[in-house]
């Protein structure tokens, strides 16, 4: 589809080329990297132009069957919600691997290597999750508060109208207070997942017993990055909750 537009949109910029020289009189050819600048931003706006497209179909179709924006913005939200009440189990999980170090006593470390790696890549799959979804939260409240504006303006009782920006102005101060903290707790998942992976790859380069007591120091740090990131995602995960339930 987009090999197409691009090709579309060559052609297009070709005959637009041809005819300001022609009017202008230009003899010279165009240089080539004005050209490939042209063309760059004629791509990047049929592109555009399709994804806008794409979500105006999407919303189109969900109305079809009852759901208005707002009724997609609290199923991401949810969506949200669901990703992290996971994510917390486990990052406990993977805190639970590091701390066995401790009782280390010369079994088997690739086994052990192999279940924080997984743990690790669980961890990484979900914060990508997360971070997803917190972008399709954000782009539907952004259209619906944009929609909300824009049939306000069509309203022409003016205490129907004034009612209707309180509304949007209560509805804008919650999602917010949402949006901060949610993406709060998403920032407070890399640095752990950051160094999960140092563990992961040290490990993987080292599997002896020194490194097993290199590692078993930084158990404490890693700890309060996680208990801080639970409790951050716990409040992101009762925000979301009084969203839903008040939105």
């Amino acid at each position: 589809m987009i090999n197409k537009s691009m090709n579309f949109w060559y052609k297009v910029f070709l005959v637009w080329a041809n005819g300001i020289k022609n009017y202008m009189g230009v003899k010279n050819s165009m240089n080539h990297a004005s050209v490939k600048i042209i063309i760059r931003f004629i791509l990047i706006s049929s592109i555009f132009f399709f994804i806008l497209g794409c979500s105006t179909a999407y919303y189109s179709a969900m109305e079809k069957i009852g759901k208005e924006k707002r009724h997609i913005l609290i199923d991401n939200v949810e969506d949200v919600q669901e990703s992290q009440t996971k994510a917390q189990e486990e990052f406990k999980d993977a805190l639970t691997k590091i701390k066995e170090l401790y009782d280390f006593d010369g079994g088997e470390l690739e086994i052990f290597y192999d279940n924080l790696k997984d743990s690790y890549e669980d961890c990484e799959s979900r914060a990508n999750q997360i971070e997803k979804r917190i972008n399709d939260v954000e782009q539907v409240a952004k259209d619906l508060f944009k929609e909300w504006e824009a049939e306000i303006t069509q309203i022409n009782d003016v205490k129907l109208r004034n009612s209707s920006k309180r509304s949007l102005r209560d509805a804008k101060i919650k999602y917010q207070k949402l949006e901060t903290v949610m993406n709060k707790s998403t920032k407070g998942m890399y640095p752990v997942i950051a160094k999960l992976k140092d563990y992961v790859l040290y490990l993987k380069h080292n599997l002896n017993a020194k490194a097993v007591g290199s590692l078993s120091g930084e158990v404490v740090s890693i700890e309060k990055d996680v208990a801080k990131l639970i409790t951050d995602m716990n409040a992101s995960i009762k925000e979301a909750e009084s969203f839903i339930n008040n939105f």
